[in-house]
């Protein structure tokens, strides 16, 4: 294994492992009282501008993401692999997997959690300020 190679290894497998261990400690707090549907949006016919996702890396074993929500932005998305999130900004995100009503949740930068792969959630900001996101998606 190349020099190069073992590095990305060692550090993906430490993200990982770190927000797997995080996952269960996640410092985060609801940001309101109110619960919003997760599909009121879409049934009303308004269309959030997308975030901004760019690849950083991919191979046969990892995809890592840099997805940046601008402030009113968001998708609703299905995630092939499971995958870490490393927050980079302070702000708000709200999400809600399908069917189910959404939660805005605060987020310290550094703060990280886990998703499972094939999980179809909605994933806005509705904050003022962009919000920064690394998803580190193993294969």
């Amino acid at each position: 294994m190349t020099q190069a190679r073992s590095y990305v290894a060692g550090l993906v497998t430490g993200v990982v492992v770190a927000g797997a261990v995080a996952f269960v400690g996640l410092k985060a707090t609801a940001a309101e009282d109110r619960v919003v549907p997760a599909i009121a949006p879409v049934q009303a016919g308004a269309k959030m501008p997308e975030p901004q996702v760019k690849v950083l890396l991919e191979n046969a074993q990892v995809r890592v993401r840099e997805v940046t929500f601008a402030p009113g932005s968001g998708d609703t998305h299905t995630h092939p692999w499971a995958h870490v999130g490393v927050i980079l900004t302070k702000g708000q995100l709200a999400f809600a997997d399908a069917g189910k009503t959404e939660e805005t949740v605060n987020f310290e930068a550094g703060s990280v959690g886990f998703r499972e792969a094939k999980v179809t959630h909605l994933a806005r900001n509705p904050g003022k300020t962009p919000m920064k996101v690394i998803e580190v998606e193993v294969k």
